[in-house]
């Protein structure tokens, strides 16, 4: 039997319903800065290691407790405690899936480290098995401690890892618990600006002098302030950054001075004004405070 007019018509309104594009997924805002693979666009395509990490110091870290506000994903976090040889690693961010991130990285990490260590050991015990003995020049005792430094000296134990590095979903400026630990070393990187907009300037100076109170004596805070500049693309992000916006009176080219002269740091050093190998506008400048 033909198909009628009219139904013919029902199943072209039917068709047509299905290919009707689906509305767009409103676009996710991180109002604190909070982006997922931020250091994926943050680093030129050339890149593999983030070229901050050139410029930091051993001192401020070998052996040392370190805390890293607004770790992000906690890559550098973790490549810092494990080529300076930290005591201790602390990673907060204010974003849970990122703290999640962070302590799947570190687990990840771990795995690789052990793996690798493993196939070292495996190699070198095969070694052992190979030729004459006596001319072996490296120890035979095959405990945890001569096992393979000395043939793979360049090889890093990361087995502590787990135990040095941690990372905790926390807001810093708001959070008041946090006040009997004390750390040599203190990074704040490209954090300010969000902390600025979202708390105003009072959330900036609650940042600094909780800062000042968790440092050691001699103790070295790490920032990296995003210029004033990058402010305006940033401030209708919500209503409170609109209005911290408009209120803001203190702007990073006068960190420097409130930190030395209102805070109490006694030095502060240029580490570098320019990054080679970070993408435009992520080339700030690092200074290195001392308490």
């Amino acid at each position: 039997m033909p198909m009628k007019v009219e139904e013919k018509k029902e199943m072209a309104a039917e068709k047509q319903d299905k290919n009707m594009v689906k509305p767009r997924k409103r676009k996710e805002v991180f109002i604190y800065g909070n982006y997922r693979n931020y250091y994926g666009y943050r680093l030129h395509h050339t890149m593999e290691d983030d070229p901050r990490l050139k410029v930091f110091k051993r001192e401020w870290f070998d052996n040392k407790d370190c805390l890293d506000i607004g770790c992000n994903q906690g890559l550098v976090t973790i490549t810092i405690a494990k080529m300076f040889s930290c005591r201790s690693m602390v990673g907060i961010d204010i974003d849970k899936g990122l703290i999640e991130d962070a302590r799947c990285n570190l687990r990840n990490t771990v795995r690789k480290q052990k793996s690798h260590g493993t196939l070292a050991k495996c190699s070198y015990a095969e070694g052992l098995n190979c030729g004459d003995l006596s001319e072996q020049k490296f120890p035979l005792v095959l405990n945890e401690e001569t096992l393979y430094p000395q043939c793979c000296p360049s090889f890093p134990r990361e087995q502590d890892l787990l135990q040095r590095v941690s990372f905790h979903c926390e807001n810093f400026v708001e959070n008041i618990h946090r006040s009997s630990e004390k750390f040599h070393t203190i990074l704040c990187l490209s954090v300010t600006k969000w902390i600025h907009l979202n708390w105003g300037d009072d959330g900036l100076l609650t940042l600094f002098s909780k800062i000042w109170r968790l440092l050691k004596p001699g103790g070295v805070l790490l920032l990296e302030p995003q210029p004033w500049t990058s402010y305006k693309r940033y401030r209708l992000l919500s209503e409170s950054t609109r209005t911290n916006y408009n209120n803001i009176h203190l702007h990073p080219d006068q960190f420097r001075d409130i930190l030395l002269d209102k805070v109490g740091f006694k030095s502060a050093d240029t580490i570098t004004d320019n990054l080679s190998g970070t993408v435009a506008g992520f080339d700030r400048q690092i200074i290195a405070f001392q308490k």
